[in-house]
This record gives C-alpha cells, structure tokens and sequence, in this order.
C-alpha cells in the first residue's frame, strides 16, 4: 500500500488509476448518473447514490448523516482502513467532491478525486465495463472518527456567530441569480452576508472533458474577488452538492477549509438568519 500511498494525491489523471485497476485495496467510486453508470463505468467501479451522503431535515437537505448514516455509507462502500477510495462522476466532479468531504469528517482521508470523472475517462480513451461487480465484506470496516466532523464542518450556529461578529470568510459557490436573490430556492433569496461569488462551474474547463482548470488560475481569479487564501474559508451551496467540488479546490489550494452542509437550503428557510441581496461587494 506505500506506493499507492505515494502516487495517488487529491487530484488525479484518469491515467493515473489505470495501473491500479482491478488492485484488492483500491475501492472505485461512481456517483454518475444511475442510466449512465449501467451503460459504462470504469471497470471494478462500485455504483453510490447521492441518499448515502445526505440526511433530509426539515429546512435542510444537505446535511452530513449522524453516526449510524456514516456507518451505512462505509458498509455500502465495503471499505477498511487500508483502502484508497477512488472517485467520479459525471458533472465535474461535485457528487464526488461531497463523497470525500463525507469521508474526511469520519476521518478517512484515503481519496482522490478523477479530475473530469467519467467525461476525461472516455476523452482518453481508457477501457469501461457494463458489469456491476460484486465484492467480498471486508472484514474490518472503517470505523467512524466522532472527533474529525468538527475539522471539516461548521454548523448553523457556530456560522452564525461569526458571521454577527465578521470573523469568518465565505465562499459561495451557487449561480449568479441564486446568490443575488433572484432565483428563489428556500423561503428566502440572497447570500448569508459579506460572502464572496465563484460559481463552482467556473473552475470546470467545459472544452476539455470538464477537467479543472489550471489551479493556478482558479486561484487568481478567486484572489481578484477578494479572498484570502492564508486565511480560512467556509464553502457552501444550496445543500452541500456543488460545494463539494469548492471544498476539493481549497483542498488542493492548501487554503484551510470547512464546509456548511446545512448550507442555503437551513439558512435561507430559517426566518432568524441575516441575509444580504444583490451583488457581491467586490
């Protein structure tokens, strides 16, 4: 497991996986669509569901499952703790983002994400298989680290006292209409306030199998906004799903980051949250 240890960061080429394809302790994670994934995947992927990494509550649809939910996902997974968990989807790398984030607040940081998922796969011309294969139990399961969650998480009244007191810096990663307050997707519209706008898509290169964009101009264009990479950054979105591509983005920025799964979907249906409307003030 060293060399797997040592040659599969955060981020990886399609052509990265090849050589591991198939390896006992490599476990392949598809959140594609479930129509495209029983067309083609990559071969030995495992098919997830986004209901794994989610817990629906009232006013908010993203939010991290509790212990039992974390358990189910690590079983459904078949995952131990030598494992590396490879993972992709099929719209830039967003499902698959949550899918890491999820894994890093039960403290299993063995992961990596496809950089343009099944889309850069196929642009290379890498093998796929229709078969949906099946894996023996493993017989020590990843355990659930209680003590990880607060590392890569910030809930609704922790946010908000930052907020009120203007100590914490905010990324919000939904569309350009969502954050100004003219589309509508929770009883209220707008942005929690003194948040900045990067729309997660804009980091994804659309002529190029939606791979990223080079991290470097990612990072410029994040700095001319106005935020401060040595500084800490919570991300959010409508419910945690196109945040998790930001969180991967500060991950690979070496930018200190926490995301906010209650997200706009708990902040925007409460009545007692300050909210701001219109452009961001960069």
């Amino acid at each position: 497991m060293t060399d797997i240890d040592f040659k599969l960061g955060l981020l990886i080429e399609p052509e990265q996986l090849v050589p591991y394809l198939g390896h006992e302790l490599i476990r392949v994670v598809d959140l594609s669509r479930a129509s495209v994934y029983e067309q083609l995947h990559i071969p030995h992927a495992i098919h997830l569901q986004p209901k794994y990494l989610v817990s629906q509550q009232e006013q908010a649809n993203g939010v991290l499952p509790d212990t039992d939910g974390l358990n189910a996902l690590i079983k459904k997974l078949n995952i131990s703790p030598q494992h590396h968990v490879v993972v992709y989807d099929d719209e830039g790398g967003a499902w698959a983002g949550r899918l890491i984030w999820n894994l890093h607040c039960l403290g299993f940081t063995r992961t990596s994400l496809i950089n343009g998922g099944i889309h850069a796969w196929l642009g290379a011309g890498l093998p796929t298989s229709a078969e949906v294969e099946r894996f023996n139990p493993v017989q020590e399961l990843v355990q659930v680290d209680v003590n990880a969650v607060q590392q890569h998480r910030i809930e609704y009244q922790e946010l908000l006292a930052q907020v009120e007191q203007g100590d914490v810096q905010l990324w919000d990663c939904r569309s350009n209409e969502e954050y100004t307050g003219l589309r509508l997707a929770a009883r209220r519209g707008g942005h929690i306030p003194n948040a900045l706008h990067f729309e997660w898509s804009t980091a994804l290169n659309r002529e190029n199998h939606l791979k990223l964009h080079p991290l470097e101009r990612t990072q410029q264009r994040l700095e001319q906004l106005g935020f401060n990479l040595q500084q800490p950054v919570v991300v959010y979105c409508q419910s945690h799903h196109r945040s998790g591509l930001a969180y991967i983005l500060a991950r690979l920025l070496d930018w200190q980051v926490r995301a906010y799964d209650g997200a706009w979907s708990e902040w925007g249906n409460r009545l007692d949250s300050p909210i701001t409307t219109g452009e961001s003030p960069s």
